[in-house]
């Protein structure tokens, strides 16, 4: 018997496909509600009576308090605080309900409002952090998160911490600048001022990174050349970091440099260990969890996520994998739309994403697909749904399917 050719648009079911889309931002090009969005429309060219549910997410990074507001219909709050290098900056956090708040250390610290210089990397501190962190608990935040992503500083916390009240003495009993450059010649830390309205709040800061803040894969050694720290100052710097972290921790009383995630954001990590009681925690996977992301999938058919770029290290803590996790769980297929990605992909796979498709229709660079994602991405979204489609009909064919 002749068995007909398969025509997948007869074996399209009836049912149009419940499709979850949580892809992280394209950096530099578009953001997490903005991807949402451009491939919802492609999906809805194929399967216009989709229910489509979308979420922003971040991983810690750039977008976390969009995720967060936008999933809990939080609100905004500008202030004007302190910039990386002391000038006024406009910075903005999330406020969900009467006790949550949710800041970006980029907003008032970040690497894009100065200039990456070696002089500037000393000097810039994390002051505005510390002022932000006072603002939400005058709001009546009882429970805040700190993404951790973009900073300029790598101040050890030091900025942060004075502006909540610490003191950073040199061996004459004078205040050091609050920066790198304040290390060298630290001798005391005073925290009899720290402020008491700490007590009674919690602390949470997240990150996709397990530094510890010295040594070879610290704080300097790492990320000190993406904000101008010279490669031949390295090791010099490093030292004062480590003079830092000798005396912070026989303040404290206790062990932060090896904290996993110490060193991230220039040292924050350690400093908001030491001053504020904080942990660390993996930022998607903290994320995730604060807008319920596994809650929404009950009746998915299909996952969509995505990142600018995937490799393998995509599978260690970033955002596309922890929804893929997720979904996992349930047995529900995840695609992931990419701007870029790498030849192999094995670890990636294996934590749950099934098919990865890059948005790049020809042979165009990945800053070319940036710059088209506004068309790129919903042709991508068109192509999730009928690679679903497609296996849906292939499963509704196969000789076992037909037994039963």
């Amino acid at each position: 018997m002749t068995q007909k050719p398969f025509d997948v648009r007869e074996e399209v079911p009836v049912k149009q496909p419940s499709v979850l889309i949580a892809s992280d931002s394209f950096k530099g090009s578009v953001s997490s509600s903005e991807v949402a969005d451009l491939i919802e429309r492609g999906v809805l060219r194929v399967c216009s009576d989709s229910s489509v549910r979308k979420f922003a997410i971040a991983d810690g990074g750039e977008g976390t308090v969009e995720a967060v507001v936008s999933a809990l219909g939080g609100t905004l709050r500008g202030i004007e605080v302190s910039g990386p290098l002391g000038d006024p900056v406009r910075a903005h956090y999330g406020l969900v309900g009467r006790d949550l708040a949710v800041i970006e250390v980029a907003e008032s610290s970040g690497i894009t409002l100065i200039e990456q210089t070696s002089g500037n990397a000393r000097n810039a501190s994390s002051l505005g952090l510390g002022q932000m962190i006072l603002d939400a608990i005058d709001q009546g935040a009882r429970k805040i998160y700190i993404g951790l992503g973009g900073s300029a500083t790598s101040d050890g916390g030091m900025g942060m911490a004075k502006a909540l009240g610490v003191r950073f003495l040199d061996a004459a009993g004078e205040d050091v600048p609050c920066g790198l450059a304040g290390m060298e010649t630290l001798a005391t830390i005073d925290c009899s001022l720290l402020s008491e309205r700490l007590a009674s709040v919690e602390i949470v800061a997240l990150t996709d990174v397990t530094n510890p803040l010295t040594g070879p894969t610290g704080a300097v050694a790492v990320y000190g050349p993406q904000k101008g720290i010279a490669v031949e100052d390295i090791e010099t710097l490093d030292g004062w970091m480590r003079r830092y972290a000798a005396i912070l921790e026989a303040t404290v009383g206790r062990e932060v440099a090896s904290v996993p995630g110490a060193g991230a954001a220039g040292g924050l990590g350690a400093g908001l260990v030491a001053f504020c009681d904080a942990r660390i925690e993996r930022g998607i996977e903290a994320v995730l969890d604060i807008i319920d992301l596994e809650g929404a999938m009950e009746g998915v058919d299909l996952v969509i996520t995505g990142e600018g770029r995937m490799d393998e290290q995509s599978a260690f803590g970033k955002a596309p994998v922890g929804v893929a996790r997720r979904a996992k769980k349930h047995g529900i297929p995840v695609v992931a739309v990419v701007g870029g990605r790498a030849e192999d992909l094995g670890s990636v796979y294996d934590e749950g994403i099934d098919l990865v498709l890059s948005i790049a229709t020809g042979p165009i660079t990945l800053q070319e697909c940036m710059e088209r994602a506004d068309v790129l991405l919903p042709i991508a979204g068109e192509n999730c749904v009928r690679a679903f489609l497609l296996g849906e009909a292939a499963a509704r064919r196969s000789p076992r399917s037909q037994m039963s």
